[in-house]
């Protein structure tokens, strides 16, 4: 919290285009003899140059630029560098500043971490502060120092830029020894801020007036913790589900067909079911549209890995949502969604190749982009990579990489292959080509306003009797795409963890671990333990997603064939 209040004008600083101004040494310290003066100087080689709390050398040979750099955590310092002395009473204060220096550091800042008792060696804690009122950084103090705050007010006298005292906490006094942290005498006004990181935050705050980047790391900042609100209750919500989910897999009761041909009129009208890996296709050749019932079967590796509860309503209810909200970018193929797992589709006439944006360098499977560089290859679907790429760092622009449709496998394809091999003209492929990359904007735009990244996805384009082309199959689903949460993607990079998912690579990574998917006929059974937790995270991405909470539908799967009674 602010308790006490500063000027702006303090920091000399009234429009993004002027410098903070600070005083000289003379003018905020007790005049000194020239030889004392000499004496308190840094060496020539080290002048203008500090330890951080990380223990790292920070040189400032440069001019101050009119554009202060805001530098990356790890980064070294800079003239440019916002810079965050923290000055501590003792060193029994150190924690309580290391962890203020760690806020610090993420936002663009540099900490530095020095000692000085106001209380102790009062003209020690004056040399310090005219070293660094000599140093042409932009600068914010920060004070930690309790009980009796000396600390901070002779600081907050002796210079011209924002100080900022968080006091280390303490149980002996009951609070009352923050008293001298707020009440100070006029003409001195530390800002008061309790908590390390908020102090931090405050810091960044007074230098994002100036500097454009580190007011993008504050607002980053903020997002990350919106986001982070969005989770934790999606996570808290559909933990409420398990009981269901366990029960539903206990009883069977999951959709692993569509209705039984014989048990309605569909067989007899005419129609022919075609069974996909996840969904079934009814179509009739005098009928321009078609039914699409989609299955709780959860497939990966190009064959079904499991049965997943509510899977079915979730992919079917998450592709209606996108469809609705794409429908300004290209055409799709949908009429009616008149049961939760049902989709009744204008007929279209598929393109042979799966369109696969990916905005990350990341994958598990044979035909994923990592995996691919993993080994070495440098050409990906007729796009050069080039050297240097970490797993799961994001690509320095999305890529169209397309694949075939084939039952034994989806294989890469560049641009050149397909038009070669006749699969589609060019214009037909730069079309698709271009609907995928906006879709894909769109979808990662949404995801982010959401607490998501949208990792990679694949789209399917297909031809009407009209000749539109229409987006059709699925979009945005959990076994179409690949989504990380948001609010720990730089931390676990950072930290070299993998991302936390909410799309099925938890099922592929432990069929991958138990066996091998692409070479043995018999597969283990998936533990029920993570069949119950993917059948939450899809839950969980479609409430992300939706912001609306899911339906759990009892009704017996003979409630398909009602609902589809007016489209035999």
């Amino acid at each position: 919290m602010f308790v006490s209040s500063f000027a702006v004008n303090s920091m000399h600083a009234t429009s993004p285009s002027r410098r903070w101004v600070h005083r000289s040494a003379s003018a905020t310290a007790p005049r000194r003899s020239c030889a004392r003066r000499r004496l308190l100087a840094p060496p020539l080689h080290l002048r203008g140059t500090a330890v951080s709390s990380a223990g790292d050398r920070a040189t400032t040979s440069s001019p101050v630029s009119a554009a202060p750099f805001a530098a990356t955590e790890g980064a070294p310092a800079t003239l440019q560098t916002p810079l965050v002395p923290i000055l501590m009473g003792s060193k029994a204060d150190r924690d309580h500043c290391e962890r203020i220096a760690r806020a610090c550091r993420t936002l663009g800042l540099h900490p530095e971490l020095r000692v000085a008792s106001a209380h102790k060696v009062p003209s020690r804690l004056m040399d310090v502060i005219s070293a660094y009122e000599a140093d042409p950084r932009p600068k914010v103090y920060l004070s930690v120092a309790g009980r009796s705050n000396a600390l901070s007010g002779m600081l907050d006298c002796a210079v011209s830029s924002p100080v900022i005292a968080c006091p280390p906490p303490s149980e002996s006094f009951g609070g009352a020894d923050i008293f001298s942290s707020l009440r100070m005498p006029g003409g001195v006004s530390p800002m008061v801020v309790l908590d390390p990181a908020n102090a931090a935050l405050a810091a960044a705050k007074i230098f994002a007036v100036y500097d454009e980047r580190v007011r993008q790391r504050v607002a980053a900042l903020q997002k990350s913790n919106r986001d982070r609100l969005y989770v934790d209750d999606a996570e808290l919500n559909t933990k409420e589900y398990e009981s269901r989910i366990q029960h539903a897999l206990a009883t069977q009761q999951v959709l692993l067909q569509s209705p039984d041909g014989n048990a309605s009129d569909a067989s007899n009208a005419g129609w022919r079911r075609k069974q996909g890996k996840v969904r079934d296709q009814f179509t009739r050749s005098d009928r321009d549209h078609i039914i699409l019932v989609t299955t709780d079967r959860q497939s990966a590796f190009d064959r079904v890995l499991a049965a997943v509860p509510f899977k079915g309503a979730v992919l079917n209810l998450t592709s209606a949502w996108w469809f609705e909200h794409t429908a300004s970018i290209v055409p799709n193929h949908v009429i009616a969604v008149p049961h939760p797992n049902v989709t009744i589709a204008r007929r279209c006439t598929p393109f042979p190749i799966e369109f696969v944006v990916r905005g990350y360098a990341t994958g598990s499977t044979s035909t994923s982009l990592w995996k691919n560089y993993e080994r070495g290859e440098r050409v990906y679907c007729g796009i050069r990579l080039p050297d240097g790429l970490r797993k799961n760092q994001r690509l320095w622009t999305n890529l169209v990489t397309p694949t075939t449709k084939d039952d034994a496998g989806d294989a890469l394809v560049s641009r050149e292959d397909i038009l070669q091999r006749r699969l589609m003209t060019a214009d037909d492929f730069d079309a698709c080509a271009a609907y995928a990359l906006r879709l894909f904007e769109y979808g990662q735009r949404v995801a982010a306003e959401h607490g998501l990244i949208l990792v990679d996805t694949k789209y399917e384009f297909g031809r009407d009797a009209d000749g539109t082309i229409r987006l059709i199959d699925e979009i945005h689903t959990p076994d179409s795409s690949r989504y990380w949460l948001a609010t720990s993607y730089e931390e676990r990079m950072a930290s070299g963890k993998e991302p936390e998912n909410v799309d099925k690579e938890i099922l592929r990574l432990w069929f991958r671990d138990h066996c091998d998917p692409y070479q043995d006929k018999q597969l283990p059974e998936a533990p029920a333990e993570l069949v119950v937790e993917l059948s939450r995270r899809y839950i969980q991405l479609y409430e992300m997603i939706t912001w609306q909470r899911f339906v759990f539908d009892a009704q017996p799967p003979s409630a398909i064939t009602t609902a589809l009674e007016r489209w035999l």
